[in-house]
């Protein structure tokens, strides 16, 4: 019998030995394959911000596991563009990496734009179910064709009101205001159907224009308009959270392609990592910021009779342009969509 367990605790070693050897001889094939790279990953958001957070996040999670040999430069604060300029660079292989807005992901595949639809979520959770579902597995699938990748989505948040003029408290409020919205034509077309005048303009030229009284009025989630000190030039911010803007993060196809397979790994698996680091501190600065901002703006909540007559209103523009989309995408996102609602609050 001891003779036995002696042989047995022999062939048990001879195995560790095999496996660690092995293991060995993957890690030395992984290392060989991760090259020296810097990826430029860009954004247009100030450092501090949440997003600027989740691409720091990002850079440490994929040093570590390459080796030192992956190096992600962050560029902040539109320091290579406004989010149209971005976008372009790193679909046409200038810039490597961006985070930016389904809107502007839109411009090459339009569908990302049904995740733009006023009022259709009440929870950053509900995104959360939707995105990392099978629609949002369909939608990150277009993208290759339009040379780009996407790794996931992060979130800038719910938006909202800003205004120098008067508290947005009916509808009516919102009645000629001149109101800057991202270049979409979606949003041009709803806040238009409330009363508004919205005019699309990029995001490094709107400080300016409330200063200059230009513009009226904006729509950002509570971490933007606090770090981008718009309540220097504005005086209300009425509480809406009309439209959630969700955050893709791409990367250039052509450097994709270039990339081994254990390259691409650490990126992807940092992206998902990264993400859900992020969205948690969105959510988180999203509180501490409105808490920050009561003592800099006059805040209102919009009653939920407005919001109500906010979505009526704002009903036939979405309709008018999903219409104008895959109907695929559109039968799966409404299936998806429901489901969510039903399960998640």
């Amino acid at each position: 019998m001891a003779q036995k367990n002696i042989q047995e605790t022999a062939l048990t070693f001879r195995k560790l030995a095999t496996l660690a050897v092995l293991a060995a001889a993957c890690a030395a094939a992984s290392a060989q394959d991760i090259q020296d790279r810097v990826i430029r990953f860009g954004h247009v958001n100030p450092l501090g911000h949440h997003l600027s957070l989740g691409v720091q996040k990002f850079a440490e999670i994929v040093g570590a596991r390459s080796g030192g040999k992956l190096k992600v430069q962050e560029f902040h604060t539109s320091s290579l563009g406004g989010e149209q300029q971005q976008f372009s660079a790193v679909q046409g292989g200038a810039q490597d990496m961006v985070v930016l807005s389904a809107t502007v992901t839109g411009g090459a595949v339009k569908e990302f734009t049904l995740l733009d639809i006023p009022f259709s979520f009440t929870s950053g959770e509900q995104v959360d179910a939707l995105v990392q579902g099978p629609f949002g597995k369909s939608l990150l699938q277009r993208l290759p064709e339009r040379s780009l990748v996407g790794l996931g989505f992060w979130e800038a948040g719910f938006r909202q009101f800003t205004n120098s003029r008067r508290p947005i408290q009916t509808v009516e409020d919102l009645k000629g205001l001149k109101l800057r919205v991202i270049p979409n034509p979606m949003f041009v077309e709803s806040f238009a159907a409330l009363g508004a005048n919205p005019v699309p303009m990029a995001f490094p030229e709107l400080y300016g224009a409330l200063e200059s009284k230009a513009m009226d009025a904006q729509e950002n989630p509570f971490a933007i308009i606090a770090n981008s000190k718009f309540y220097e030039v504005q005086k209300y911010l009425s509480v809406t959270n009309h439209v959630y803007t969700a955050s893709p993060v791409l990367i250039s196809k052509k450097l994709w392609d270039r990339l081994s397979a254990t390259e691409q790994k650490i990126l992807q698996d940092a992206a998902v990592e990264a993400g859900a680091y992020q969205r948690r501190l969105s959510r988180e600065s999203a509180v501490a910021a409105r808490k920050e901002l009561e003592s800099k703006m006059q805040i209102n909540d919009v009653s939920p009779a407005t919001l109500a007559r906010m979505r009526e209103l704002t009903a036939p523009v979405a309709e008018k342009f999903a219409a104008t989309y895959d109907p695929a995408a559109v039968k799966l996102y409404r299936a998806e969509l429901d489901k969510v609602r039903a399960t998640v609050r």
